[in-house]
């Protein structure tokens, strides 16, 4: 059980009209302002600050003739988790790394060669939906071109399965967009996202995307990362409009997540597509929220999030660390990153949601940058084609923030290019230009 959050403590000024205020005060006394409605930034949540003190919440007032904060870090960042702690499998230089509490590998085998029946090109099947007709017209198998498709999804000529509906989506929510796709070689998506937009108390706008990556060792990964990415998405708009600081309403969102993954495995067995099974449903999960200034990360497993800003003059950023033998690797000194990720164990997970997780340790992490940029969330099936922060980079679309969407497909595209391994999914998050004082100490 999560223990619950401490009760806040009433901000030094009245929010309102400035005025001090007394601890313990629960309206102010000059003005009569409800101090309640003040969420103050959890403590065990730090706000990273890019060399500035910490983050008040909500943001100040900006102030014109403040200094800019520092720019984003150039290196890849590892985020930090939700109580300060030092990440899983993560030593100061040169220490030994201790031995994991559990490590699972986040797919089967590949086959030799490629399933006969490949899913569409975004590209491709974006194309063809900007240009359709308006009058539905019946469906025609992708494999002979020629039959009919029947109501169960087969081809009435050949017989071959119709790519189903988790095969390739889209989504646009306001300013942000996401797509996912099955890839080449994999037979079913096991991934899946949700990205929405919600209102805070005083009207700003917040946005956020959840991406999921089923493991496929498991038992039902589809539908486990489709539980997690719909239970976090409906944390975080129950949570956003009450005021919860965004990295709080994080973490939360990480637990509900959590929680709805467990329950699949609680399940009666007649209520089960697959028995018996010989694990439980499991997936790992990467989130972002932009919000007042604020850029909000949080992960369970090897899932990324990096920020790449509008001027590609400014350096680029990875701002999650892998839960992966990987990055332990590398963060004991024992491998260059290079010969970590090329091993065959590179992929073998050390965090994931799931009844069978050995604890469940949600990281977050606050940035605030001093600059417009694009946030990319994203499953290892993109990043595996784009590995660096100025890999990344390279392959986002300069009009990514202007055409979210579009940048989306064409980064799916990227992967499918390479080879398409696994499945893809990638939700892009414009960060508005920050007020001009924003960030000042």
């Amino acid at each position: 059980m999560m223990s619950q959050m401490p009760q806040q403590a009433a901000p030094a000024k009245c929010p309102s009209c400035a005025e001090p205020l007394e601890s313990g005060d629960l309206f102010c006394g000059a003005c009569g302002y409800d101090l309640s409605a003040v969420p103050a930034a959890p403590q065990d949540h730090p706000t990273l600050t890019m060399g500035s003190p910490g983050v008040a919440w909500p943001p100040p007032e900006p102030d014109s003739s403040g200094p800019t904060a520092a720019p984003l870090l150039p290196s890849d960042l590892p985020g930090t988790d939700s109580g300060g702690k030092q990440l899983p499998g993560s030593a100061p230089h040169g220490a030994p790394v201790p031995p994991a509490s559990g490590v699972r590998f986040d797919r089967p085998p590949e086959p030799d060669d490629d399933y006969a029946l490949q899913a569409p090109d975004p590209r491709v099947a974006a194309s063809a939906t900007e240009s359709a007709e308006t009058t539905e017209l019946p469906k025609v198998c992708v494999a002979c071109r020629a039959g009919r498709v029947d109501e169960d999804g087969y081809c009435e000529n050949c017989g071959h399965a119709q790519p189903r509906e988790r095969d390739h989506m889209e989504q646009e929510s306001g300013p942000l967009a996401a797509v996912s796709d099955r890839g080449l070689r994999h037979h079913r998506n096991e991934d899946a996202f949700s990205v929405g937009h919600a209102a805070l108390p005083d009207g700003t706008p917040a946005v956020f995307a959840v991406v999921c990556d089923g493991v496929s060792s498991a038992t039902r990964p589809d539908e486990a990362s489709l539980a997690a990415s719909r239970a976090a998405s409906e944390a975080l708009l129950a949570a956003l409009p009450q005021g919860t600081h965004p990295q709080a309403a994080m973490h939360e969102a990480i637990v509900a997540a959590s929680e709805a993954v467990n329950a699949l495995a609680e399940e009666p067995p007649e209520a089960r597509e697959h028995t018996p099974h010989q694990n439980a449903p499991a997936c790992t999960l990467v989130a972002s929220i932009v919000a007042a200034g604020l850029l909000v990360v949080g992960w369970v497993g090897d899932s990324r999030v990096y920020w790449v800003p509008v001027d590609r003059d400014a350096p680029p950023a990875r701002l999650t660390e892998d839960d992966s033998w990987a990055a332990q690797m590398v963060a004991a000194g024992l491998m260059s990153e290079a010969e970590a990720y090329a091993d065959e164990r590179a992929h073998a997970i050390t965090g994931w949601l799931g009844a069978d997780a050995y604890e469940l340790e949600p990281h977050t992490a606050s940035f605030k940058p001093d600059r417009p940029g694009v946030v990319v969330v994203c499953t290892d099936g993109l990043w595996n084609y784009a590995e660096s922060a100025e890999e990344m980079a390279e392959v986002v679309p300069a009009d990514a923030a202007a055409r979210p969407l579009h940048a989306a497909r064409v980064l799916v595209g990227h992967a499918l290019d390479g080879g398409g391994h696994d499945n893809v999914t990638v939700a892009l998050l414009p960060f508005p230009a920050p007020p001009q004082g924003a960030g000042s100490a």
